[in-house]
């Protein structure tokens, strides 16, 4: 099958979530299917050679459409305006709907796939089958963001939650088909009919993230894209709240933080006993120096990734039931939970003081994931979704 793979921004580098889902999704569809891939493109300092040399492998045609700040700002008063979304208008701009028409008018694909509702706006108008990957629950994501806002932009996010609410419901009906990552989120969604929509879980490349017998460099370790509020949030979280608490056991614990684009609120987190490393070229060397990953999310939707790929890398891992919740692994054997900071405190104290806990939670936690989560498996439950005939 020709599938249309439309992404709101370039599957490369793989530093956020959406892309690392893109970008093993058109991985894995590429082994059944033809792809023609068009991903807008607001980040003007892209490396897109690189970026294509990357994806070329998996696809027939690809297609990278800038989205100008000029457009954008425009967009976002247009969609304030409209009642749409603020970031349907961020990622809307009208040179580029009039090139994806025209792709999809040339390359007339059997099946056109959209990731995030950012999306919906360029193809609500197209007929043929056509599938919505909801991926989390924006809306959610933004209205747990609230009461941890600040008091001056909260008017605005609360607007933003409203409008998403909305939006996520009426994209419901404009698509065939609709995919999400978990469980949890499917239940979150504002539409009656949500039991329809297709949970497409995330995998981990477990070739690629495999154990290593490196030296040990820190004791805890937190990765991602730290530009991402529930991110930063978390990072905090750790650093003036959990490890105050590790210390009066054991003073010495050392934390890295390890991720894009930190934040000043992340890198202003540093001390003798934190570092912040940004962007790491080769995420394994973080994990595989580290003793024990934690994400302590307290805000923000969808399966956290850097668990995936900590627990593959025979890791233990310790979160929060709210990460849990979405991957699901067995609490106190497969990977500790904290509720609060003390929890959480008190896990990483065992783990570090505990030989046989940390080898037993490192192995199942291993075999979990190698068991439930593959980019293969994965994959193959949405080429089932994309071949299924609607009546």
């Amino acid at each position: 099958m020709r599938i249309f793979v439309l992404l709101s921004r370039v599957p490369y580098p793989l530093e956020k979530g959406d892309k690392l889902r893109a970008f093993h999704q058109i991985k894995e569809l590429s082994k059944k299917n033809e792809i023609i891939l068009c991903a807008l493109n607001p980040n003007h300092k892209l490396d897109k050679q690189k970026a294509f040399r990357a994806l070329q492998p998996y696809c027939r045609s690809i297609n990278f459409l800038d989205l100008p700040w000029h457009g954008r700002v425009w967009n976002m008063l247009r969609a304030f305006f409209l009642g749409l979304p603020f970031q349907c208008g961020y990622f809307y701009n009208r040179t580029a709907a009039r090139k994806v028409k025209q792709l999809i008018d040339e390359y007339r694909p059997g099946h056109i796939y959209c990731q995030l509702v950012r999306t919906v706006e360029y193809v609500k108008h197209l007929r043929g089958p056509k599938t919505l990957d909801y991926q989390d629950v924006f809306s959610y994501g933004m209205k747990r963001r609230l009461g941890k806002s600040p008091f001056y932009l909260r008017p605005f996010m609360r607007m933003e939650y409203k409008r998403l609410l909305a939006y996520e419901k009426k994209a419901f009906g404009l698509f065939d088909h609709k995919t999400i990552i978990s469980y949890p989120d499917r239940n979150l969604i504002p539409h009656p009919g949500r039991e329809q929509i297709h949970v497409i879980p995330n995998g981990v490349d477990h070739d690629y993230f495999s154990p290593r017998n490196d030296g040990k460099k820190y004791d805890l370790l937190f990765t991602g894209n730290m530009a991402y509020p529930p991110n930063v949030d978390a990072a905090e979280f750790l650093a003036r709240e959990i490890l105050p608490l590790v210390w009066q056991h054991r003073p010495g614990a050392k934390l890295t933080i390890a991720g894009a684009s930190p934040d000043r609120r992340v890198t202003a987190l540093k001390n003798k006993n934190i570092s912040v490393s940004g962007w790491v070229e080769d995420i394994r060397d973080a994990y595989a120096g580290t003793r024990i990953f934690i994400a302590p999310m307290r805000i923000g939707t969808g399966l956290q990734n850097k668990l995936l790929e900590a627990m593959s890398m025979k890791i233990p891992a310790i979160t929060t039931p709210l990460a849990n919740d979405a991957l699901l692994a067995r609490a106190g054997t497969e990977i500790l939970i904290g509720k609060d900071a003390g929890e959480l405190a008190d896990r990483i104290v065992r783990l570090l003081e505990d030989k046989d806990l940390h080898r037993k939670i490192a192995e199942n936690g291993f075999a979990f994931v190698r068991k439930n989560y593959s980019w293969e498996d994965a994959t193959e439950k949405l080429n089932r979704v994309f071949n299924v005939k609607n009546i």
